[in-house]
């Protein structure tokens, strides 16, 4: 299980950038991140190599963070590898609230990033299907 960064900004130009400029100069890597926008604000979703450092960084200059537990398994890289993750998760009844990709830098494989209400149930579904969760 990984720690996601939620971070609540300001639907202007330069503030993903200004975002990811105060993580640059503190030495965080963004590992995987998705953006939602709406007319005033978005929501960033970052997995971050540090998300206590990344919390404190950006609250100093007044962004609004979070932490949210978020689950990472490694699939295939061929056509279908979310669909079945999906299809596993949907037979036992699972939601996915959201998914995003990044990569697994030692293995070069793909691995999706989802949000579930029970990421620990998950994980073990998942385990128990041969998938790799990180």
């Amino acid at each position: 299980m990984l720690k996601q960064v939620s971070i609540y900004a300001e639907n202007k130009k330069g503030c993903l950038q200004n975002i990811t400029g105060i993580l640059c100069e503190n030495g965080i890597n963004i590992l995987g991140s998705v953006t939602n926008d709406s007319a005033e604000y978005g929501i960033i979703r970052m997995v971050v190599s540090d998300p206590e450092k990344c919390i404190e960084v950006l609250q100093k200059e007044n962004y609004i963070c979070k932490t949210t537990p978020v689950l990472a398994v490694e699939c295939q890289d061929e056509v279908g590898a979310l669909d079945k993750i999906l299809k596993t998760l949907y037979s036992t009844n699972i939601n996915v609230n959201y998914t995003y990709l990044s990569f697994n830098r030692e293995s070069g494989r793909p691995i999706m990033v989802i949000n579930t209400d029970d990421i620990e149930a998950v994980e073990n579904i998942l385990v128990n299907k041969g998938y790799n969760c990180i």
